[in-house]
């Protein structure tokens, strides 16, 4: 699934292309992805001018002025910018037009799995059930080791998928959940109410290095993740941890062990991660 990274790199790729111009048509290829698509979209999009491209999340915001368009890429979808006019794929659900004086655009959804969401949002603020239950950006000021500290007191459940619940903190999926951990020497078993503040003060810094590292690598290029122009990231080529069972590890040269947390796969050093 692309995650915070993926979805940053997205944005970045796609709104410097796309801000200002003005939607000349909406092309839906299926009805539903993991929600119906919205009725009469191409009404209130044909002539708006594309404000500006947020993330939340792991949610793309497009605004529109009238109101957002949320994008979700679910399990193994990516969004690219083709040609207007090119033919579409067997999974390429849904187009947003863009005219411009050089080229028309369009903005493809390519969802394999139709895990993915379009939806709309009407007014000058974005609001739905989705976004409202979201935890604190990790790439902003407000993600700090106090602030962490507060939110895990009395916590015994284990540090990793703790990172991963996106009510506390958004977009530190599994990938980097177990990076940020081994860069800052925790056990990802660590029950996350018994974390000292010292720990945390390693922690949040890593994994605001983490998100930024994968960011400046293009995102990992799992599954079917591509970039908006097409290209693939390669985080995974940095990797510390994660999907490397029994390699050495790169600090200390012990093998790396996974086990299983909430059904997910994670990995760590025994001997740096303690």
């Amino acid at each position: 699934m692309p995650e915070l990274p993926e979805v940053e790199v997205t944005r970045r790729g796609i709104a410097p292309a796309l801000t200002g111009r003005c939607v000349s048509g909406v092309v839906a290829r299926t009805p539903a992805l993991r929600y119906p698509l919205p009725p009469r979209l191409d009404r209130k999009l044909v002539g708006r001018q594309l404000a500006s491209v947020q993330r939340r999340g792991k949610y793309l915001l497009l605004d529109f002025g009238n109101g957002h368009l949320l994008i979700h890429l679910g399990m193994s979808g990516s969004l690219r910018l083709v040609p207007a006019g090119l033919a579409a794929g067997k999974h390429d659900h849904f187009d947003l037009q863009f005219s411009g004086e050089d080229r028309p655009l369009a903005l493809r959804l390519r969802d394999p799995r139709r895990f993915g969401a379009i939806l709309w949002l009407p007014g000058e603020r974005p609001a739905h059930p989705l976004l409202d239950v979201l935890g604190v950006e990790p790439l902003t000021d407000d993600f700090t080791a106090p602030w962490l500290k507060r939110e895990l007191t009395g916590l015994s459940a284990a540090i990793k998928p703790t990172l991963m619940d996106s009510h506390r903190v958004v977009g530190i999926g599994n990938i980097y959940a177990s990076e940020s951990l081994f860069r800052a020497g925790i056990d990802p078993r660590t029950a996350a109410g018994r974390i000292s503040l010292k720990r945390l003060e390693r922690l949040v810094p890593a994994i605001k290095e983490t998100l930024a590292a994968a960011i400046d690598a293009g995102g990992s290029s799992l599954r079917d993740f591509i970039q908006s122009d097409g290209s693939s990231g390669y985080f995974q080529q940095q990797y510390f941890a994660y999907g490397r069972t029994g390699e050495p590890c790169r600090v200390c040269g012990i093998p790396i062990r996974e086990l299983r947390q909430g059904q997910r796969a994670t990995f760590f050093c025994p001997r740096c991660q303690r």
